[in-house]
């Protein structure tokens, strides 16, 4: 599948999850630390679980937007996305992902919101990008 790019953002890591990662441009850089969950120290710092959630929330915002500039449901102003990531062993080896997303829409009816975020996952990059690959649940909260 060809994609037609449109813009690319550049980041980079170094040492790992106990290490740093930062955004070509300088306007992003982030002290990495391993939760001790999966064996680090935890602490000050953040994780790429949690940088893929925040991004994950943010697009998905953007997809339900565009589904209703097609003329899908209204998005209300103060909707929210709050995005669950684990990670965790593979039962076919190495690690892999879960997603849960909490998909708050207040004011709007279960009917329109169900279809809204399903819309959504169809362009979500991040949704089109995990689909078969990681687990992803929709919660409308």
């Amino acid at each position: 599948m060809s994609v037609d790019v449109k813009y690319r953002a550049t980041a980079s890591a170094t040492g790992g999850r106990d290490g740093r990662a930062k955004t070509e441009d300088g306007s992003l850089d982030v002290k990495l630390t391993t939760p001790k969950e999966l064996g680090g120290a935890g602490g000050e710092g953040n994780n790429p679980e949690q940088l893929f959630a925040m991004g994950y929330s943010a697009c998905f915002i953007g997809a339900m937007k565009f589904v209703s500039s097609q003329g899908g449901p209204k998005v209300p102003s103060d909707v929210s996305v709050k995005a669950v990531v684990g990670i965790g062993p593979r039962a076919a080896g190495g690690f892999g992902l879960a997603v849960d997303l909490h998909v708050s829409l207040p004011g709007l009816d279960k009917a329109d919101a169900e279809k809204l975020v399903e819309e959504a996952h169809k362009i979500c990059p991040y949704s089109n990008s995990v689909r078969g690959n990681v687990d992803v649940t929709s919660h409308i909260v």
